[in-house]
């Protein structure tokens, strides 16, 4: 079975769920730095993989999907520092830190079936 729509994509809904979970974690904090380069890095990770989709290009899909990989690295990274901030919980800023891991997963395991 191919895939007709980026919508269809595992890795693609599970980085939305993300991107939701980080905005409603985020939405009230008051560190305007770190609330925009949270859920910027977040939603870029969807975007990305969306964004390369639409490329009908495996060389520029894969290449987008390392991009994706990077803001998702970045909202772990960022994860981390939620809770040395105390913005997050430890349990909190786990959860996180477990999502971006699966999304890793999925994106390295999209990645190697491309090669």
């Amino acid at each position: 079975m191919t895939v007709q729509r980026f919508e269809d994509l595992k890795m693609w809904q599970k980085s939305q769920d993300l991107a939701v979970e980080i905005y409603s974690i985020f939405s009230k904090t008051n560190d305007f730095g770190f609330r925009d380069q949270i859920t910027r890095a977040s939603v870029s990770i969807s975007n990305n993989i969306a964004e390369g989709f639409e490329r009908q290009s495996n060389a520029d899909f894969k290449r987008f999907l390392y991009f994706a990989l990077a803001s998702n690295s970045q909202v772990r990274s960022m994860s981390y520092l939620s809770e040395r901030l105390d913005y997050t919980d430890k349990d909190k800023s786990k959860i996180l830190i477990e999502k971006t891991n699966e999304v890793s997963k999925m994106l390295y395991a999209f990645i190697k079936s491309m090669k």
